[in-house]
């Protein structure tokens, strides 16, 4: 046996991927066959091509990359001709440090390295992938390119008066229609919440929000821009010929067999219409209260406001804190036979069997005051009001409360304790808000770190922990991670968001603070007196557990 099959057969079973009798076969095929042993060893289905692409990457000192975990960046991909990435099987995935890097499936072609350099006029870092994973992530980009180019020769219109004729004709072109739906596909793969398209001066930028963070994803020529938004106006079932106000929509589709439903929302810009599509999955289902994120303590003290026949439950924080999905998880605990439940929503953003779940219809008059004026009328035990936004929803909802439902919206307030005030300013009577009001609980959502490559944070110290105002005996000693960055998470070192919150019970001293209108800082700290549990504190708790760091907790509670 030839000395480096031996090593590469020694690594292999070193690392526990082949067995002794495996490798013996395998070398007996090899020299009558006169087959690489790798070959032989991926063939006879004895190895991953992964597994053995992996270990060959280290016998030759050369990284590895998993394609399927890597983030391409389009910018790199376009830096090399498609007919060279189909020629040496090389996908060029990024840049470092002024270099190239190119996942290659024959990293020691020095031939191919000589012409990517001539043609980029750049230094190459070379990774080794599997030929499969090359294959169809080349695949997989010339389409995404394919139609990106087709739709720029296609959409001719600049500004000034277009053909709307001409324009709907264009958005139902295969190039567009392709575009769009790639875009689509790879924002649920790559788990957004959210698609903007924005166009520029110059150039449409495409960008993702993933994990609460906007990502750009890719530019492509202006030009194309009327298509794609006229095209998106018509999946949503929006007015293509109107421009200048804003428009909301919905699209309903099905994305690798799951039912997406994207919320879109078009806004006019001086460089034309900026559209984001909200990405909804409908297949995940309602995720247990328990798994959004709650530390023990603050979920019995939520428990035991949900759990009360009537009263008012607010959810609290800004745009994109997870307030809906509380809420459902909620109501999908009240979901009972004997429990009539009716919503009214702005959208609906998912639907719960056996439950009434009512649209505001803004065009037919149906706000969300006339319908929960209706909703009283059908004889509902629990009433979920998505937002409370005026005056007159906030007091039917308070009015509700003391009716004997039980009320749970959203507002928008920084706190628990603001969320008082907010309601008072809405014209509702102090009395009323101190008799209705159960508890408020406010929300942020933080990233988590990637369970892959998070590591022990050593640089933490006793001075550093004070200064943050870390308890000892609440949070008990540090067990302080940090981010490092891998392919699994994009190279961010987070991956997913959990919930901080911060539950607000209504006692009888808060009652009496809320009548005589005491400021929001004075009922803050008759909560934390009461056992209120601050954000932060919440967020430390996540810290001392591994799950996020200081540097995130920070961001997200001032």
């Amino acid at each position: 046996m030839p000395s480096d099959a031996r090593h590469l057969g020694t690594m292999l079973l070193e690392e526990g991927l082949l067995s002794r009798e495996q490798l013996d076969q395998a070398i007996e095929t090899q020299q009558t066959s006169g087959v690489p042993l790798g070959r032989v060893l991926v063939e006879e289905g004895f190895v991953l091509e992964a597994d053995l692409v992996r270990t060959l990457a280290t016998q030759i000192g050369i990284g590895y990359v998993d394609l399927s975990e890597e983030q391409i960046d389009p910018a790199a991909v376009a830096a090399v001709p498609e007919y060279l990435q189909d020629r040496y099987t090389v996908l060029p995935i990024g840049y470092e440090d002024g270099r190239l890097v190119c996942a290659m499936a024959d990293p020691a072609n020095v031939l191919a390295i000589d012409d990517l350099r001539a043609v980029t006029g750049l230094d190459i870092v070379t990774k080794v992938a599997t030929r499969s994973d090359l294959e169809e992530a080349i695949r997989r980009q010339s389409t995404f390119d394919e139609s990106v180019s087709d739709l720029a020769d296609l959409a001719a219109e600049e500004e000034g008066d277009v053909d709307l004729g001409g324009l709907e004709i264009a958005a139902e072109e295969a190039p567009v229609v392709k575009l769009l739906n790639t875009l689509i596909s790879r924002a649920v793969n790559e788990r957004a919440s959210d698609i903007h398209i924005e166009p520029g001066e110059k150039d449409l930028r495409i960008r993702f929000r993933i994990d609460g963070v906007l990502h750009e994803v890719m530019r492509t020529p202006r030009s194309i821009s009327n298509a794609v938004v006229s095209r998106i106006k018509i999946m949503s079932d929006l007015n293509i010929a109107e421009r200048r106000v804003p428009q909301d929509g919905r699209i309903s589709l099905r994305v690798s067999g799951k039912a997406i439903d994207l919320r879109t929302a078009t806004l006019p810009s001086i460089y034309g219409e900026k559209v984001v599509m909200r990405i909804l999955d409908k297949s995940a289902g309602v995720a247990p209260l328990a798994d959004l994120g709650f530390e023990p303590y603050n979920l019995e003290r939520f428990k035991e406001a949900y759990e009360k026949p009537y009263g008012a439950i607010l959810v609290t924080g800004p745009t994109g804190s997870g307030k809906t999905t509380t809420l459902y998880s909620t109501l999908d605990i009240l979901n009972k036979e004997e429990v009539n439940i009716i919503t009214v929503e702005d959208p609906v953003e998912y639907r719960l069997n056996g439950i009434t779940q009512v649209q505001v219809n803004r065009k037919a008059g149906l706000l969300f005051a006339t319908a929960l004026k209706s909703i009283l009328r059908a004889d509902p035990d629990v009433i979920l009001i998505g937002e409370i936004r005026d005056g007159e929803t906030a007091a039917i909802a308070i009015e509700s409360a003391l009716t004997g439902h039980l009320v749970l919206s959203t507002l928008h307030t920084n706190d628990a304790a603001s969320s008082v005030g907010r309601l008072i300013d809405m014209g509702v009577e102090p009395f009323l808000v101190a008799s209705a009001l159960d508890c408020v609980l406010a929300q942020r959502l933080a990233r988590v770190l990637c369970e892959k490559c998070k590591k022990k944070d050593s640089a933490i110290t006793a001075a550093m922990l004070k200064d943050v105002g870390w308890d000892e005996e609440l949070h008990g000693d540090p067990n302080v991670y940090t981010k490092v960055g891998c392919k699994a998470c994009s190279m961010t070192g987070y991956k997913g968001r959990v919930s901080l919150t911060e539950v607000m019970l209504v006692n009888e001293e808060i009652q009496r603070l809320i009548v005589d209108r005491t400021s929001a800082e004075v009922i803050e700290r008759a909560a934390f007196a009461s056992g209120m549990r601050s954000l932060r504190d919440d967020g430390f708790a996540k810290i001392s557990r591994g799950m996020t760091t200081f540097e995130e907790i920070l961001r997200v509670v001032a």
